[in-house]
């Protein structure tokens, strides 16, 4: 009998829902079958009771499965009823008969029946188009019903769905949901969409309630439930909801934004085993994720968590919320074991291949070193010591990374290396590793000296750690990653992990704003202002204690009774120095008056020991540049001196560490280019071109002709170390406050003078940039000026001669020999290699400190832009100076230099300065004659470069690296080349058709 009662049971349910799918004459008969099926299943409200008038069976309640059955009703509502009666309901307050089999109410929203509805809703809901009454549905669903809510009604005990389609339905419930705002903004013809349903507000929701199903688990979850958690956090990951910056969209979510304060608040108020099972499951959770979302989930998480205004901030409170936030990362991600934990594929691929903020690296330390702690055995610091290694030492790495990652990798390094104990096993084995050798000895010859020091810095810490002592002396004065440098050594000087860890509320170093901090009734404002600000900013107080001795200097006390005598006092010590008795022998070096002198002080045979040559050398550094100006218009002693000067200057090693020795031999040997440049200039580049003097050396001849040329031109220069009242009659000066404003000029380094000229010459443009007489106005005046005549001097006149003018020297002293003799050394060079190749040691130009080494090699094409720039009015400039450069930057730019492998990839400062060289060559004809000469008489070769310009541009667009490119050359690079395809564009515009006729 059973049977045959749930078959008329089942053929009764069948017929209602049957009955709902036709249609239906009045509303009384409409509102029986709705209220009949509600009724069955616990969700009629009181209200409604009245229209039950032909009920189900008691057998029927059993034989109703909300999960089969519901949907088909709901599909009739939403096709059907709704729009046939849905107003004529409304008029008769009777409309929430509809709701009740979408959205149960909340008087219901307990009961496992209402939460099987609202399961069923959702699908129906998105099986049709959607209207207006699915719309306030589906707002009201994801307010009343959300996720966690209806996993429970998935996975409870007391579920109708079957145990095998559970996992099916959740992950079919996931899809709707998490689609369910780009459908709605989809929509054509919807203007008015509810503010729940909007995407970030939907999304943010959600989040949180994902976060507060995980902590709905009073235990450890199966691996049914785990697995389903894993699902919903991968699904959200593919739609967006971990962003990988924090800066997104205004309509875009983020997972821990939205989670992340809820999470600490729960960390600091759980129990100690509550704490364990909430993080348990974030890190089963995790962890259940394919290596792809989870490196996605990790570079998330990393964006989100607190920054510091100040990277290198070693305060108190800046440790403590370093290590707060590793902890953190511990907690919701799991501890960081050896190699074989599979989160390191995560590790190395997101935070060491990508560029981070330095705060990053210390939070990634405290996260690795706690671990450390928790991890048996503990091998986690030398895994991530290990994938730092992989990355730092990687000649990619090295030649084609940016500035900003080579500091954020070093930094991570040398915070890696200070949390070992000195002298500790694996800080010996990485000292005499060969990939850290290596690597060393590839940063040292880096071209960009702020990436060279991340080389040198590491050397000096991990020769430090091992008990060692190393120092490049390297790091005094601003600029080129000295701060950073310096920065970096204060914070390695103590762990962030043996901070005291900031409490949960401590956020003032998240904002970077200057919060007030409670201390029970006491309050105390705490400034945020970033380390090197404050430092700038703050003001020394000297405490007068009435004594102005040095207490370095002052003996130790000694009692009336102790037999040894008083150490002898400041005073004491000056007397004794005077004393003439103990420097018997001692001759006082004089000064010299001639430049005879001068030579002999350097180049005099004395012995090696002895004791007064360094006193010598000092004296004629202090003098040289102050007798050489003074010796200028001084008959024609310069001259006859000037050769061996030269040889004597550049040839000076500082072997006695003498204070200043390259400032002053830098402006001796400019100071000989400036006032006798016919024989200065030519034996500095003879000596130039010879093997046997050092980069230093080389450059200090490459900076006196550029700067010495600068100042043949007029042009700006560094200003002089000698006074000018020492060199100059007073009459010939402006009074000292307008002179010394005229002469000033700050830029003291050739590169800063080739930075501005090729800058210049980008943004000129079309325009000319000196003034230039009108073609027609030229032509007349030609016609029409009277030739100049000899005219007769008039007795008692003093004739002065003119002083010679860098235009006049440009080709014949500067640039003529200086490029000829370079072709003549490559050609030698290229002979010397190639008869080498069938030896078992092949010679190689481009080695280290030679001239073809791409270090010296842009520094030759730098003093060569800033001689071009300085002589683009000399008469021969556009016959054969500018073609002559201009083809040597096109060779230099295109051919290697050398057969060797390694050296037939153009480095990215060679080729830089190439294209600054054929920039300053282009800008000055189109300056100068608007490019007929270049454009009409060198075609070939200007259409060469503008093609060579473009190639080089459209690799670097398309992702191309360039060895070397990293650093300051990433974006000087692309400008240069971009600047060379403009101006060739230009010029070869103007003259196309004569081009062409040609």
């Amino acid at each position: 009998m059973t049977a045959e009662y749930n078959a008329l049971a089942l053929t009764q349910i069948r017929e209602t829902i049957t009955r709902l799918q036709s249609p239906i004459s009045d509303l009384s008969t409409l509102l029986s079958l709705l209220a009949a099926p509600l009724d069955t299943i616990g969700l009629l409200p009181p209200v409604l009771r009245r229209f039950n008038t032909h009920g189900f069976s008691a057998e029927s309640k059993e034989a109703l499965q909300i999960t089969k059955h519901m949907t088909p009703i709901q599909t009739a509502l939403l096709d059907s009823i709704v729009p046939t009666w849905g107003s004529a309901l409304r008029e008769q307050q009777l409309g929430q008969i509809f709701h009740q089999y979408i959205c149960p109410d909340s008087f219901f929203s307990a009961t496992q029946a209402a939460g099987e509805v609202a399961l069923c809703a959702y699908t129906a809901l998105l099986s049709f188009p959607l209207q207006p009454f699915s719309i306030e549905m589906l707002a009201l669903l994801s307010c009343q019903y959300p996720i966690d809510r209806l996993h429970n009604v998935i996975f409870a005990k007391t579920s109708s769905v079957q145990p095998h389609r559970r996992t099916s339905a959740w992950e079919d419930l996931v899809r709707i949901i998490v689609s369910v705002p780009s459908r709605i903004a989809n929509k054509s013809g919807t203007n008015d969409i509810p503010q729940k349903l909007h995407q970030r507000e939907f999304y943010n929701f959600l989040c949180s309630r994902v976060e507060i199903l995980v902590s709905s688990f009073s235990r450890t979850p199966d691996s049914e439930i785990s697995s389903s958690l894993s699902f919903l956090i991968s699904k959200m990951i593919n739609v967006g909801m971990f962003p990988s910056t924090p800066m997104i969209a205004p309509s875009q979510s983020s997972f821990f934004s939205a989670t992340l304060p809820t999470i600490r608040s729960r960390l600091a108020t759980l129990s100690a085993e509550g704490q364990s099972i909430y993080t348990e499951i974030w890190t089963d959770l995790f962890m259940a994720l394919p290596s792809g979302l989870f490196s996605k989930a990790l570079t998330s998480l990393f964006a989100h968590i607190s920054d510091l205004p100040d990277n290198l901030d070693t305060s108190h409170e800046a440790r403590g919320l370093m290590k707060r936030e590793g902890r953190l990362i511990s907690q919701i991600l799991g501890n960081l074991e050896g190699d074989e934990d599979e989160k390191w594929l995560a590790v190395s691929s997101v935070l060491l291949m990508r560029c981070w903020d330095i705060s990053k690296a210390r939070i990634l330390v405290c996260w690795v070193t706690l671990s450390e702690a928790n991890a048996v055995p503990p091998r986690a610091l030398e895994t991530l010591l290990s994938q730092i290694m992989d990355v730092w030492s990687s000649t990619e790495h090295v030649k084609h990374s940016l500035l900003s990652h080579h500091q954020y990798l070093t930094t991570l390094l040398l915070l890696t290396v200070s949390s070992f104990p000195l002298s500790s096993a694996p800080i010996q084995e990485l000292s005499f590793s060969p990939a850290f050798i290596g690597a060393i000895s590839t940063y040292i010859k880096h071209l960009d000296p702020a990436v060279r020091r991340c080389g040198m810095l590491s050397a000096e810490i991990v020769a430090q750690n091992t008990g060692k002592k190393l120092d490049f002396e390297q790091w005094d004065g601003q600029g080129q990653g000295r701060e950073w440098a310096r920065g970096v050594r204060t914070l390695i000087a103590k762990r962030d992990v043996d901070a005291e860890e900031a409490a949960p509320d401590v956020i003032r170093l998240e904002a970077g704003d200057q919060l007030e901090h409670e201390a029970g009734v006491e309050e105390e404002t705490i400034d945020v202002t970033p380390v090197s600000s404050r430092i700038k900013s703050s003001t020394i107080q000297v405490v007068d204690d009435g004594s102005d001795s040095d207490d370095s200097l002052e003996g130790y006390a000694t009692s009336p009774a102790s037999s040894r005598s008083p150490s002898p006092t400041p005073s004491e010590l000056r007397e004794i120095e005077k004393d003439p008795t103990i420097h018997v022998g001692k001759k006082k070096i004089q000064r010299p008056v001639y430049l005879v002198d001068l030579g002999n002080l350097i180049t005099s045979s004395t012995k090696a020991d002895d004791p007064q040559n360094a006193d010598r050398i000092e004296m004629a550094l202090n003098c040289a540049e102050e007798l050489i100006r003074r010796k200028k218009t001084f008959g024609f002693e310069l001259e006859e001196n000037a050769v061996n000067l030269v040889y004597a200057f550049t040839a000076l090693q500082n072997n006695f560490e003498l204070e200043g020795f390259d400032e002053k031999r830098q402006t001796a040997v400019t100071a000989l280019v400036a006032c006798c440049p016919k024989k200065a200039v030519p034996a500095i580049i003879d000596e130039f071109f010879k093997n046997q003097y050092s980069t230093a050396q080389r450059f200090v001849m490459l900076n006196a002709l550029a700067i010495g040329a600068r100042e043949l031109a007029s042009l700006p220069i560094p200003p002089s170390t000698v006074p000018v009242s020492r060199i100059a009659f007073p009459s010939k000066q402006l009074p000292a406050a307008q002179h010394k404003k005229l002469i000033e000029y700050n830029d003291i380094q050739v590169q800063k003078m080739l930075d501005d000229i090729s800058r210049a010459a980008i943004e000129s443009g079309k325009t000319a940039a000196e003034a230039q007489v009108a073609p027609l106005v030229r032509e007349r005046q030609l016609r029409i000026k009277q030739p100049t005549r000899i005219s007769e001097v008039a007795a008692g006149v003093t004739y002065v001669p003119k002083e010679t003018t860098f235009i006049e020297l440009a080709a014949e002293y500067f640039l003529g020999p200086l490029m000829g003799k370079f072709w003549l050394f490559l050609r030698d060079e290229q002979v010397r290699e190639a008869r080498s190749t069938h030896r078992a040691t092949i010679y190689r130009g481009t080695g280290t400190g030679l001239i073809l080494s791409p270090l010296v090699l842009q520094h030759f094409l730098g003093t060569l832009v800033v001689l071009l720039h300085a002589a683009r009015h000399s008469p021969a400039f556009l016959a054969v100076l500018a073609p002559d450069a201009l083809e040597l930057a096109v060779t230099l730019g295109t051919r290697p230099l050398s057969g060797a492998d390694e050296d037939k990839e153009r480095e990215a400062a060679v080729l830089n300065a190439s294209f600054e060289l054929a920039l300053v060559v282009l800008d000055g004809c189109l300056n100068l004659d608007g490019g007929r000469s270049l454009g009409l008489e060198h075609t070939n070769l200007l259409l060469g470069t503008g093609e060579w310009a473009a190639q080089v541009l459209n690799a670097l667009e398309s992702g191309t690296r360039v060895q070397g490119g990293g650093g300051a050359q990433e974006v000087r690079l692309r400008r240069s080349a971009a600047g060379v395809v403009l101006k060739v564009d230009e010029l070869s515009s103007k003259w196309r058709q004569s081009m062409i006729t040609i």
